[in-house]
C-alpha cells in the first residue's frame, strides 16, 4: 500500500471510530498511533517511537511528551496528543518547553484529526508559536499528502523539510489573511482598490458603499471562476465520453415544439452547466439533461420529466426565478437576480437529484 492510500484509509478510520473514542488514550491508540505507523515508524519499538518520554526541565518535574520519534537514539519529532474533540493550543504546553532543550527539529500537536507541525523558523531552538504546516485528515488536500510524505521514515530529510517550511508557513498565513479579507474586506483594502476606479474623496459613506461593492465583486469573481473551471472540466469529461467506443451518452434535448416558438438562450445553457457542475459529485453528469419550453427551462435526470430537479424562469429581466417541486407537487418559486445566485440553492438542487441516484 502506498503512502497516499494509507492516509486515505486513516480518513475512513476516523469517520468510523471517533464517536466511540471517549478518552485521550483511546484517541492515541485508535487514531494517532496508526498515523505514526503510516509514516513508516514501528510504534511498538521504543527505539523508534518512545511513548511517555520524560522531559523534566528545571522545576518542572514529571512532565512527559506523549511520543518521541527517534533516530539513532535521539528524538527527531516530538508528538503531543489531545482528545479528538479538544481544541489545539500551545498555551502552557510542554511541547514548547521541551523543544528548545531537545535535538528534535519538529514538534507535532494533534488531536488525531488535525496535525500541526512546528519548527524554529523565527528563532533557533525556540519553537515557533505558529505551525508551518497544518493538516486536517478529514479535509486533506493532495499537496498536503506530499508534504506529509516528507516526514515518512523512508524519505525523512530534515534539510529538505526546513527548506520548504518557511514558504509553507507564510503561504498558510497569507491564505488566512485572504480568506478574512474576502469575507470582510478591511477599510485599507477597500480604499486601495476603490481608489483605482473612483476619483472622488473616500468619505465614510463612499467607503461603506465600496465595501459592499467589493464583497459582491469578490463573490461574483469566485463564482464565475469556479463555474468556468467546472464547465471546462465537464466539457472535457463529456468529450472523452463521446469519443469512447460503446459508451452511450444522453444529450440534452428540447421539447417537440415548433422551433419558432422556443429559443434556448446562452443564459439558459450557462445555467444548465452551473447546475450540472453543482450536481457533479452527486450524480453522473451525463444523466443531467434539460428541456426547453416556451415559458420555462427545465432540468431533469435521465431526460425524464418524472425525475425533475428544478425549473428556471429566465425570460424576464426583472423576474428571474428558480423553482422546485415540493412534496405537494406544487412549485416553490425563488427569485434570483443573476445566475450566480443559483449557487445559493446548491443544497436543494443536490437533494432533488439524490432522489434519482
Amino acid at each position: 500500500m502506498d503512502f497516499k492510500d494509507s492516509i486515505k484509509r486513516l480518513t475512513e478510520r476516523i469517520e468510523s471510530l471517533k464517536a466511540n473514542l471517549q478518552t485521550e488514550e483511546a484517541t492515541k491508540t485508535a487514531l494517532i498511533m496508526p498515523f505514526i505507523s503510516a509514516l513508516g515508524y514501528d510504534v511498538f519499538n521504543p527505539l523508534e517511537v518512545l511513548p511517555e518520554m520524560c522531559c523534566d526541565i528545571g522545576t518542572k518535574k514529571g512532565e512527559k511528551i506523549d511520543y518521541a520519534i527517534l533516530k539513532d537514539g535521539e528524538p527527531i519529532i516530538l508528538v503531543e496528543c489531545k482528545h479528538w474533540q479538544q481544541n489545539l493550543t500551545l498555551h502552557d504546553n510542554q511541547l514548547l518547553r521541551y523543544f528548545h532543550v531537545s535535538k528534535a527539529k519538529f514538534g507535532v500537536l494533534t488531536n488525531g484529526i488535525i496535525y500541526r507541525f512546528y519548527t524554529d523558523l523565527a528563532e533557533p531552538n525556540k519553537m515557533d508559536e505558529k505551525p508551518f504546516l497544518e493538516v486536517n485528515l478529514l479535509d486533506i488536500k493532495e499537496e498536503q499528502i506530499e508534504e506529509l510524505k516528507k516526514f515518512h521514515k523512508s524519505y525523512y530529510d530534515v534539510e529538505e523539510i526546513l527548506s520548504t517550511a518557511s514558504e509553507l508557513k507564510y503561504m498558510g498565513e497569507l491564505r488566512t489573511v485572504i480568506e478574512k479579507e474576502f469575507t470582510s474586506p478591511s477599510p485599507d483594502l477597500v480604499k486601495f482598490l476603490g481608489k483605482q476606479v473612483y476619483e472622488g474623496v473616500f468619505t465614510p459613506k463612499v467607503l461603506e458603499q465600496f465595501t459592499a461593492l467589493l464583497k459582491r465583486t469578490i463573490q461574483n469573481y469566485i463564482n464565475t471562476t469556479i463555474s468556468d473551471r467546472l464547465k471546462a472540466a465537464i466539457n472535457d469529461h463529456e468529450t472523452i465520453k463521446v469519443e469512447t467506443p460503446n459508451v452511450e451518452v444522453t444529450e440534452p434535448v428540447v421539447e417537440d415544439i415548433p422551433a419558432n416558438k422556443i429559443v434556448t438562450t446562452e443564459e439558459e445553457i450557462e445555467a444548465f452547466y452551473i447546475i450540472k457542475a453543482i450536481l457533479r459529485d452527486t450524480i453522473a453528469t451525463e444523466r443531467v439533461t434539460y428541456r426547453d419550453a416556451q415559458s420555462y427551462f427545465a432540468i431533469f435526470i435521465d431526460n425524464n420529466n418524472r425525475k425533475p430537479v428544478c425549473r428556471l424562469y429566465l425570460n424576464s429581466e426583472t423576474n428571474k426565478k428558480i423553482t422546485f417541486v415540493g412534496e405537494d407537487k406544487k412549485e416553490q418559486h425563488n427569485k434570483i437576480n443573476s445566475l450566480d445566485e443559483i449557487y445559493q440553492y446548491s443544497d436543494q438542487l443536490i437533494e432533488a437529484a439524490k432522489r434519482f441516484v
